[in-house]
């Protein structure tokens, strides 16, 4: 440690690795402060750093026509802790970017523990933190303590918005019968480290798949709290059982599409729904059950979970469950900086500030250890582009929303994972020709250009994104 000030990070997860990783590289102390193991979490398992609690998939590696790809690349070039470890600790998952969720979050416990920038207190910090804390870091995801949640509405006078989260099911695979599952991923793609046939199917013909679609809808679910009623959930992780009742074919269109697949069982029948599982842990011992997030009771997942052709003994090492995120009205309540209007000491960052997902998070992290860290060395650092991923994630949490012509406030404002629609719009490419291109080339040509543009600002924005004196 120096002797200058530090900046207290609140909370250990992806987002709160980051930012420290981030304001330590720049020189700034940091004081990370974790409430596990002192206060545990109905979805938290350990005490470590950066715990995976839902999947262990960061999504598509793909940085050339992905936008979550971008968003990758981009934070590798930033010097990013959690994708750095992420990628020592990749499994086999197709075209997707998965970890190996003990092995990832023990390489970022002890990356953060051994630097001298950084130390480590466990304990709760359970209101609005200390006012001698001038530069505080809030990363409290969606399970902030009640206490801080509280005291952050009562500073803001906003009544905030809060969804719920549900979590799949992880199976043993030596408990799934491989005479009718069988693995591929879909269109054979192999992502990095994968062989095109990195994910287990389970097949379902139409009666087996309307069986399945009865027996969710039917299914006892844990019941919400009065208050919890008219609380929304969000669209990219919602339960198994709350798609079912949305419509029979909404599975068949969603997780369980069955499509770029071929049963070698029974090659010449085409399935009418199928169920995946990606692998979960190293080992190749643990598989979780894809788009399978659960508010079903214990009892009634194994019941109905096991209706699944090649699941019928199935032995599950996790069962799916429910928590309650909440989030910010960050439009509102947010500077481009990421402080709190209301009180600037305090910054936000990760999925409190309104992205969705473990790579999203974490991007605000580290944004958000720039800023805090620059503000300490008495400068400033200009956000990333808006044409970049990183750009375009800060743009939809801080601005960039329709507001209510009639009060002025922002209106509409959801969590939301990172896609080209968040992005200004790029010109789509023509032939070597001059001819415009058409059809599905079009689209991939246009995905193409959005990333090289993002690649290439952003590579501008890191040369010159030095800390410049106020």
């Amino acid at each position: 440690m120096t002797d200058r000030k530090p900046i207290h990070i609140v909370g250990g997860g992806l987002a709160g690795s980051e930012a420290a990783w981030q304001a330590a590289a720049l020189g700034v102390p940091v004081v990370l402060h974790e409430m596990r193991p002192v206060q545990g979490t109905e979805a938290h398992q350990t005490d470590g750093l950066a715990e995976l609690v839902c999947s262990n998939s960061f999504r598509s590696d793909d940085a050339e026509s992905n936008a979550v790809g971008l968003l990758h690349e981009e934070m590798r070039r930033a010097n990013s802790l959690i994708l750095k470890c992420a990628d020592r600790h990749k499994l086999p998952a197709g075209g997707a970017l998965a970890v190996d969720r003990d092995g990832f979050s023990d390489e970022v416990t002890g990356a953060i523990e051994a630097n001298a920038m950084i130390s480590v207190e466990r304990e709760l910090v359970g209101g609005l933190p200390p006012e001698d804390w001038d530069s505080v870091i809030v990363a409290t995801g969606p399970l902030t303590a009640p206490g801080l949640s509280e005291a952050i509405r009562s500073l803001t006078g906003d009544d905030g918005l809060a969804f719920f989260d549900a979590i799949a099911p992880i199976i043993y695979k030596d408990s799934i019968d491989f005479d009718v599952c069988w693995f591929q991923s879909r269109y054979d793609k192999a992502g990095p480290g994968g062989t095109g046939a990195d994910y287990i199917n389970c097949p379902l013909d139409r009666d087996q798949y309307e069986a399945l679609m009865d027996a969710l809808i039917a299914a006892e679910k844990t019941e919400f709290k009065d208050w919890e009623a008219a609380t929304l959930y969000f669209d990219g992780c919602l339960p198994i059982e709350i798609m079912a009742e949305r419509g029979r074919e909404t599975l068949r269109h969603g997780p369980m599409k069955p499509v770029g697949l071929t049963n070698p069982h029974n090659p010449e029948v085409k399935a009418h729904a199928i169920v995946q599982l990606r692998q979960d842990n190293a080992l190749g011992t643990l598989y979780n059950m894809v788009g399978f997030q659960t508010k079903m009771k214990y009892g009634e997942q194994t019941r109905v979970l096991q209706m699944i052709p090649g699941l019928e003994n199935a032995q599950f090492a996790r069962l799916g469950g429910l928590h309650r995120n909440t989030f910010l009205n960050s439009p509102e309540l947010l500077d481009g900086s990421l402080r709190l209007k209301a009180d600037p000491r305090l910054r936000f960052a990760g999925q409190i500030t309104g992205v969705e997902g473990y790579v999203e998070s974490a991007a605000i992290g580290l944004l958000c250890g720039r800023f805090a860290a620059a503000e300490r060395l008495g400068g400033t650092i200009g956000t990333p582009p808006a044409t970049t991923a990183l750009g375009a994630l800060i743009g939809h949490i801080t601005g960039g929303h329709l507001s209510n012509p009639v009060s002025g406030k922002t209106r509409s404002f959801q969590p939301m994972n990172v896609n080209f629609g968040l992005f200004p719009e790029v010109e789509t490419p023509k032939k070597e020709d001059g001819k415009r291109i058409r059809g599905k080339e079009r689209g991939r040509a246009r995905k193409r250009a959005y990333t090289r543009r993002a690649l290439e600002d952003l590579a501008v924005w890191l040369g010159d994104a030095q800390i410049a004196a106020e």
